[in-house]
């Protein structure tokens, strides 16, 4: 009789040589009974919990193929530990008229499969719940519970019994400056692609020893994974964010998050790497990345194409008046209008130099800006406005001034500022000062006149008195912010003609 073998070890017994013990007694026993071994299959290190396994695939197919009529394995949780799948091999050999015979239960039979395939499961049941129990106790400990974090080194010590005492960490110094390095990057406007790929010219290792990635940076917020989600940087491990449960079909682990009550945390202040106050920054970024203000004051979500990283200081803001077009690079120096050259419909065919547009719009922006009247007249119309106010309302306390009397004049040191943070010579505070400047100009038209470009810069008041109180956010009261007020009595978005 012709007899194939099989045999397989998992995690839970990580020597080849268990493979190798498998097969020898299998041997002894099929020569004992007389039959021809045509085959032996296994499996190397591969959980029996699917089925998902080349080794009982190739099995499956020679039995299918009348190779042999025997199938001889050790135990049926070599075969598979998965009810299942242990019912399924049992059906397909069945059919195959292939009779499975293991040394520890004999003859599998119907019987068998019911009772040992229950039994197996309870057995996968119960190590998955010791395991989470264990790993439980051990974050509470103040230990890690899980794989090893980029930053940190894992602390190899042992029991007087010599069993391995694991979770311990300690940090890794070479590591965590580069993980303040990655959130510094970050914070002054850095793209997490530009920041990956500027390690990678460094020369630095990412973890794993592989290479950087936007994604090994970005990761997932919800998740906590990636660089800058990772909140054991700031001496925090949470732990039981997530479950994996093993798709049916394929095998493969699938994640589904845990409602935040089931999350394990715990404190641990030795593992900090990132301070609060750079850390709440990226935090800050990554929020204001996903966001965007309408007109109205309301937050929408960002599409994918608007949170990236404008490449140029007014990259998205610059449209077309003929046909309200965007305008986009289409040569290494020139801007152009993108529907004009893309589908023909718009005939304004004009182009400029970025860099001589950039630098038209600074100079007046700087200009116009530093115009004390631009402040004068509106502080006239609030004084007005307040005496109106204090008539109709001379037993309400008085508000706190809109605009400090010295504002104008510390106004136009900040707009000074900013010009001068432009044209430094540090990568970070160039970055740093774009995003102001963009946030003071909401677009840019182009109209072709005499044949040339006229630019007409239009932007928010609102925002310049924002950046002139360095705040991005106005104090607010009465359920409205003192900007919008101002908004309301005569401060409507400028606009000038370069």
């Amino acid at each position: 009789m012709k007899v194939a073998l099989y045999a397989r070890y998992s995690s839970d017994n990580q020597r080849d040589a268990s493979i190798t013990d498998q097969f020898r007694v299998c041997r002894a026993y099929a020569e004992k009974q007389g039959w021809q071994i045509v085959e032996e299959y296994s499996d190397h290190a591969i959980s029996g919990a699917s089925l998902l396994r080349a080794g009982v695939q190739a099995l499956i197919t020679d039995a299918l193929r009348g190779r042999f009529q025997v199938v001889l394995a050790e135990a049926m949780d070599r075969l598979s530990r998965d009810q299942e799948d242990i019912a399924g091999v049992f059906k397909r050999m069945a059919y195959a008229n292939v009779k499975i015979i293991t040394l520890s239960e004999g003859e599998v039979t119907h019987l068998h499969v019911g009772l040992k395939g229950t039994m197996n499961a309870l057995f996968l049941k119960d190590l998955a719940d010791k395991t989470r129990r264990g790993l439980r106790g051990r974050v509470e400990l103040g230990k890690s519970g899980g794989g090893n974090s980029y930053g940190y080194d894992v602390v190899k010590q042992f029991q007087t019994n010599g069993e391995p005492i694991r979770g311990d960490r300690v940090i890794n110094t070479a590591e965590a400056d580069v993980v303040r390095r990655i959130f510094r990057d970050y914070v002054v406007g850095k793209s997490a692609k530009r920041i990956a790929v500027e390690l990678n010219k460094a020369g630095i290792a990412a973890p794993g020893r592989s290479d950087w990635g936007f994604s090994t940076i970005n990761g997932n917020v919800k998740r906590g994974n990636g660089i800058l989600n990772n909140e054991m940087y700031i001496g925090r491990i949470v732990w039981n964010r997530q479950r994996f449960i093993k798709d049916p079909e394929t095998g493969k682990r699938q994640a589904r998050p845990n409602p935040a009550a089931e999350w394990i945390i715990q404190e641990v202040p030795e593992l900090r790497i990132v301070d609060d106050g750079l850390w709440n920054a990226a935090k800050a970024r990554q929020a204001a990345v996903k966001t965007k203000r309408e007109d109205n004051g309301s937050e929408v979500q960002n599409s994918f194409r608007d949170r990236r990283r404008p490449k140029y200081i007014f990259s998205g803001l610059i449209k077309c008046a003929c046909c309200g077009g965007g305008y986009a690079m289409i040569s290494a120096d020139l801007i152009g209008c993108s529907t004009a050259r893309n589908k023909g419909t718009c005939d304004n065919r004009r182009s400029i130099q970025r860099e001589q547009l950039e630098a038209r719009v600074l100079n007046a922006l700087r200009y116009h800006l530093m115009d004390p009247a631009l402040f004068n007249a509106k502080m006239v119309q609030l004084r007005s406005r307040k005496a109106e106010l204090e008539r109709l309302l001379v037993d309400a306390e008085e508000p706190p001034p809109l605009l400090h009397p010295e504002m104008a004049t510390f106004y136009r040191a900040q707009v000074s500022a900013l010009h001068e943070a432009l044209q430094a010579d540090t990568e970070a505070t160039r970055l740093k000062a774009g995003e102001v400047l963009r946030s003071l100009v909401k677009e840019i038209v182009l109209t072709p006149e005499a044949g040339e470009l006229k630019i007409d810069v239009r932007g928010d008041l609102a925002g310049i008195l924002a950046v002139s109180l360095k705040t991005k956010t106005p104090a607010t009261g009465a359920e409205v912010s003192q900007f919008e007020m101002v908004a309301g009595i005569g401060f409507e978005p400028m606009t000038f003609r370069l």
